[in-house]
């Protein structure tokens, strides 16, 4: 059984119905951690070390955040420059991540027709979270497509709220359990596209 970490990263929480919801439907799995990053790190003054074990002690990492500005939350950029020093991250002689899972659970206000070359922005969630997987091939990590909920300024009904938290909470138990197909999942657009092809039965 592998261990799960879940750098959780919102600094409006208490607004967010679905992030709150996706949160909740996996605290408490056995072998998942829930990192709260704001909620530990309110000054921004993070405790380098105690991210390093985290990680150390840990077989997929995961951030959950909203898609601010096509991007992330602050605070994970100030995590990532701080956490993934050279020497330990990344370098000839590093191999803290090695063979790690990494992968993005991201919230966005626009609907799928907008993160298209064709569309409003211009460009697709791929695209825009390269730098994530570049990151994690700097690192010798498993990359993954990231989980998405998008459409989200135009609402969402309690029942698709429900859904996309099961859907996450099945995601983090098959990697948990060993039961998600890295290989094929790597391939999607989004990780929760399809996730009756990837999640094998156990």
């Amino acid at each position: 059984m592998k261990k799960i970490l879940i750098n959780f990263a919102h600094p409006a929480r208490a607004r967010s119905r679905i992030n709150n919801a996706l949160r909740a439907a996996v605290e408490g799995l056995e072998n998942v951690t829930v990192n709260d990053l704001y909620a530990n790190y309110p000054d921004f003054l993070i405790d380098v070390k105690r991210e390093q074990r985290l990680c150390e002690n840990h077989d997929v990492i995961i951030f959950q955040h909203p898609f601010y500005w096509y991007s992330t939350p602050s605070i994970i950029k100030e995590w990532l420059d701080l956490v993934l020093e050279h020497g330990w991250a990344y370098g000839s002689q590093s191999c803290a991540l090695e063979g790690k899972v990494f992968l993005q659970a991201i919230t966005a206000g626009g609907d799928d027709s907008v993160y298209q070359k064709e569309g409003f922005t211009a460009f697709t969630i791929g695209e825009l979270t390269s730098p994530y997987r570049a990151m994690a091939k700097l690192c010798n990590m498993n990359w993954l497509p990231p989980f998405t909920v998008l459409g989200i300024h135009r609402g969402l009904s309690e029942e698709k709220v429900k859904v996309y938290a099961d859907d996450y909470r099945r995601v983090i138990i098959a990697l948990r359990d060993g039961t998600l197909d890295l290989e094929k999942a790597r391939h999607g657009q989004y990780l929760n596209s399809d996730l009756n092809s990837i999640i094998r039965r156990p």
